[in-house]
């Protein structure tokens, strides 16, 4: 008899042969997140406008004015002038007209039929407004001293991206290198080691970069001025001149001990000193270029703890590993292990670690100097150019471009690299692939 089919019973499917069946589609992780290829677009802006910039901002804005750079240049009658496309006040307006220069204002008064006088004091309105059309003109604003904000702020975010970059590569590697080591050696080597993190972990990050810097300009300091060499060779003179007249040689101390009590004795010495041993000059972009150095150092040096703690934890998971037990048993030694097996599945971490760490170093720079103690003035940061902009905020005049800019950029900055970095650790980390 035959079968009957139920009305309810589906047909089956026709079967496709498993070549023909499309591939599924996988989607890249470094796309994945939207925030972070936006962070990644502002991120490679910001690099190509500041990092590009630095040639041209560096140098000298005049070949007659030997030794001003761009950033430095300007005019103190053009200061505290608000950007061009902000609407001006009265003293706004009679600021940037008597910032025109004085045989421009001569030749407006005279097409006009009026004075310079009248001009300044707005009371013939065709001469002033001529007279504005010639104004000095910022995008984004002047300084107290008539410079371009514009400028300063390229300049200043060039030189607050390379000692945050550069000081984030100074603290992965050293944390990298010390962390895994400890790890890999073990024992009382990792013990001893881990302690002294902990010690460091415990001092103040900003006395160990106050206590840096002081020592840096103090050794700068001294190499310039050789005082203590023209010291010691006052001092050598005394013992020889007693050892000649008495036979009875000095010991150093008693030399020292004449040499600072007898001022007529110093100053005689110091003079022939100072015709041996002359004072070593640097220039003023040397000591520039020394300060930036220094202050990158001393925030690289300290700042790798935290990496050393991290591939220290990673380290100790994977030496345990079949794989890195299978290398040992083959006979391949320590180093070729590490290098071979061990790094290369640290570069996820490290890459992540990295990517978070450029905008912890770049705000510790602004931090640093914001107090002061960071990039010194006339080299502009976006930590000291927010340190300048906040004394111009007060209850009678605001110059409110002056700060807002800098925090502006430095803010969006640090906000599109911790995008970026949570996009990588998306991307780089298994466990949150989807």
């Amino acid at each position: 008899m035959p079968s009957v089919s139920s009305p309810n019973t589906q047909p089956e499917p026709e079967s496709v042969p498993a070549l023909s069946v499309p591939t599924r589609h996988r989607d890249n992780p470094l796309t994945r997140s939207k925030p972070a290829l936006i962070g990644f677009a502002f991120l490679a802006l910001m690099f190509f406008a500041c990092l590009g910039s630095l040639p041209w901002t560096l140098s000298a804005a005049d070949s007659s004015v030997s030794g001003v750079p761009r950033y430095d240049t300007g005019e103190p009658k053009s200061g505290r002038l608000p950007p061009q496309w902000w609407p001006y006040d009265e003293i706004d307006t009679s600021r940037s007209i008597a910032a025109v220069d004085k045989a421009a204002l001569a030749q407006i008064a005279t097409a006009h039929n009026s004075t310079i006088d009248e001009i300044l004091d707005g009371s013939n309105e065709p001469a002033a407004k001529a007279a504005l059309a010639q104004a000095p003109a910022f995008i984004l604003g002047s300084d107290t001293l008539g410079r371009s904000l514009a400028v300063r702020i390229l300049t200043g975010g060039g030189i607050s991206l390379t000692i945050g970059i550069c000081a984030a590569f100074i603290s992965v590697g050293i944390g990298t290198i010390y962390g895994a080591f400890a790890a890999y050696m073990g024992g009382k080597v990792d013990a001893i080691m881990m302690r002294i993190v902990d010690v460091l972990y415990g001092l103040p990050y900003i006395l160990l970069v106050v206590l840096l810097a002081v020592a840096s300009n103090a050794m700068l300091d001294e190499y310039q001025s050789r005082a203590r060499t023209k010291t010691n060779w006052s001092i050598n003179q005394i013992i020889d001149t007693q050892s000649l007249d008495s036979g009875d040689p000095l010991t150093k101390s008693e030399a020292r001990i004449i040499f600072e009590t007898d001022a007529v004795i110093q100053d005689e010495l110091m003079l022939q000193a100072v015709q041996i041993y002359p004072r070593r000059v640097f220039s003023a972009g040397t000591r520039t270029t020394l300060d930036v150095l220094t202050l990158l150092i001393a925030i690289g040096g300290v700042s790798w703890l935290t990496m050393a703690r991290v591939i220290r934890g990673q380290v100790l998971s994977l030496k345990n590993q079949p794989f890195i037990e299978a290398a040992r048993a083959l006979g391949s030694p320590g180093h070729r292990v590490f290098i071979r097996h061990l790094l290369p599945n640290l570069v996820g971490p490290i890459v992540v670690y990295a990517t978070l760490a450029v905008p912890q170093a770049i705000l510790q720079e602004s931090f640093l100097s914001f107090l002061g103690i960071g990039v010194k003035p006339p080299l502009p940061s976006w930590g000291n150019l927010a340190a300048e902009g906040l004394s111009e905020l007060n209850t009678f005049r605001s110059h409110w471009w002056l700060l807002f800019f800098p925090c502006a950029l430095l803010g969006m900055t640090l906000l599109a690299m911790n995008f970026v970095g949570e996009g990588l650790r998306e991307a780089f980390d298994p466990k949150r692939s989807r």
